[in-house]
């Protein structure tokens, strides 16, 4: 089985760590509000298909450096080329940073988003395709294709989003452009949480998730993924596999001899 050390990759177009399992990505153009570019979309897509062959990294941390966290993709470096591009061009491009959004719900490791300030365009979009988000009372959060002419139908937005917040208000957000503020956010269940310190609660929530039964919680990852497309009878048929699968891990004996010793488990991810 071939596996990927990720501790020591060397990012390009953004800034990588990893310690104790816990992977933290962080947008790092500060100046601008962190916004993507092509490069940084290519690179953050392989880092998540990377990801899925890495034993060293069980959860992964996403923010952005100085206050905010993405405003999307650079105006001048990615939409002004998009006015330029041939057909075949921009599909290669929305087929790409579609790739990403599969990428981060493919790897086994739940991805947690810090939020602070701007979090516009592909950034919501990220944010939307993680698995957890908190966020800062500064948070805004905007779907904002609408407003710069294209449609809210980006990068899953339409499929994903209403799952998380509900079709009316996901539909309020994708056809209006307009910004979600923290309060909306948590109380609509787009943020698991606000705070002063999102980062902290996000690395809070990783390293628990790092400590835990990591083989499972990648199950769980992959059961909520898929089981959008399922029948309610399918859904238990393929728990059933799933579970019967993670009863054979070294983790849930290490549980059950916990649980009869009257121990805390300190779960291994085997």
């Amino acid at each position: 089985m071939t596996t990927t050390a990720m501790t020591h990759y060397q990012a390009e177009h953004f800034l990588w760590e990893c310690e104790a399992g816990v992977g933290t990505v962080t947008l790092n153009r500060p100046e601008r509000k962190n916004p993507l570019t092509f490069e940084s979309y290519a690179e953050l897509r392989d880092l998540f298909r990377a990801l899925v062959y890495a034993e060293d990294v069980d959860a992964v941390v996403m923010r952005g450096a100085g206050g905010n966290f993405c405003s999307g993709g650079d105006v001048h470096e990615i939409i002004g080329p998009l006015t330029e591009m041939n057909m075949k061009d921009l599909m290669a491009f929305t087929r790409m940073t579609g790739d990403l959004v599969k990428a981060m719900r493919a790897c086994r490791q739940p991805v947690i988003c810090a939020i602070e300030g701007i979090c516009a365009g592909a950034g919501a979009i990220i944010a939307m395709a993680s698995d957890l988000r908190y966020g800062s009372p500064t948070a805004k959060v905007a779907f904002l294709f609408n407003r710069v002419g294209l449609a809210g139908c980006d990068m899953g937005a339409c499929s994903i989003l209403p799952r998380i917040i509900g079709q009316g208000r996901a539909s309020e957000l994708l056809y209006f452009g307009r910004a979600m503020g923290a309060d909306e956010g948590e109380r609509w269940g787009f943020f698991n949480g606000l705070s002063d310190a999102p980062e902290i609660d996000a690395h809070k929530a990783a390293v628990r998730v790092a400590e835990g039964p990591t083989f499972a919680n990648g199950i769980t990852k992959t059961q909520l993924h898929q089981q959008w497309n399922m029948s309610v009878d399918q859904s238990i048929e393929c728990e059933a596999q799933a579970q019967a699968i993670c009863m054979q891990t070294e983790d849930f004996k290490r549980a059950y001899r916990a649980f009869v010793n009257k121990e805390k488990p300190v779960f291994a991810g085997d």
